[in-house]
């Protein structure tokens, strides 16, 4: 039976390090990205909307016009009717006959004023939605227009850091698989409660990186000795001593061709 090789601190220490190194860059590239990301989904989702209700209108006044041409029908109809009537009267043989057809004559004329007004009604409608109509595809261009510049800016960024990007997120799931689970749960739990996204961090003029507290000799000893990992009690970050965080630099630089 082979004996399981023990894995050193400071072996742990460098790697918990270079994967830092790696996912401080990729923090990098994304703040580089920024909110563009977010713009460009909130202005495909604006246009998606403008297009949905533009399309409404579109079909409200296409309704409209459909019942502008039945009432038209409705008043050539109703014409047709009055000059049959109109001949009818010439040749009405009793007072029956000629109120019945004077009142189906002023049944047709009802008919072509009601017809008459849903036309103007009607009418109204659509120059009312034209005005939406052209305030809608202003509104598109203009948001067409700025989507366009914010997807160039944000292709650019991505042309840009694409490649060096798949390499990090590639190496940083390398790193994470050569250490323990416990000290990678410990380094997102560390990394989530950060703003800058730094759990591991050197020392730097007595004090963790980017803190004021100073650490006490003993304990700056402790961490250049690399047999213990050692929390600044500040913080709650991971401390490292200068020169292995020098070290690892150089070599992730190397690695990733920074």
């Amino acid at each position: 039976m082979t004996k399981k090789t023990e894995v050193s601190v400071e072996t742990k220490l460098r790697a918990l390090y270079d994967l830092q190194l790696i996912d401080s860059r990729i923090d990098e590239i994304k703040n580089l990205r920024g909110e563009l990301p977010l713009e460009v989904e909130d202005l495909e989702n604006e246009i998606q909307g403008l297009s949905l209700k533009l399309e409404k209108i579109k079909a409200e006044v296409s309704e409209d016009e459909h019942e502008i041409s039945e009432k038209k029908l409705t008043i050539e109809n109703a014409k047709e009717l009055l000059k049959k009537y109109e001949e009818k009267l010439k040749n009405v043989r009793n007072n029956r006959e000629y109120i019945s057809i004077v009142k189906e004559q002023e049944f047709q004329e009802l008919e072509i004023q009601l017809a008459e007004k849903k036309i103007k009604e009607h009418t109204a409608r659509i120059e009312n939605k034209q005005i939406a109509l052209n305030e809608v595809n202003e509104r598109l261009e203009e948001r067409n227009a700025h989507l366009k510049a914010k997807k160039g800016e944000l292709d650019a960024i991505l042309k840009e850091t694409h490649k060096e990007e798949d390499i990090l997120q590639k190496k940083s799931t390398e790193f994470e698989k050569q250490i323990e689970e416990r000290l990678i749960t410990a380094y997102k739990r560390i990394r989530a409660s950060v703003k800058n996204g730094l759990a591991i961090v050197p020392v730097e003029r007595g004090a963790s990186g980017g803190s004021y507290f100073s650490i006490p000799a003993q304990v700056q000893l402790e961490i250049a000795s690399r047999t213990k990992i050692i929390m600044d009690e500040h913080s709650g970050r991971i401390l490292v001593d200068p020169d292995l965080a020098k070290e690892e630099l150089e070599k992730i630089q190397k690695i990733i061709g920074g």
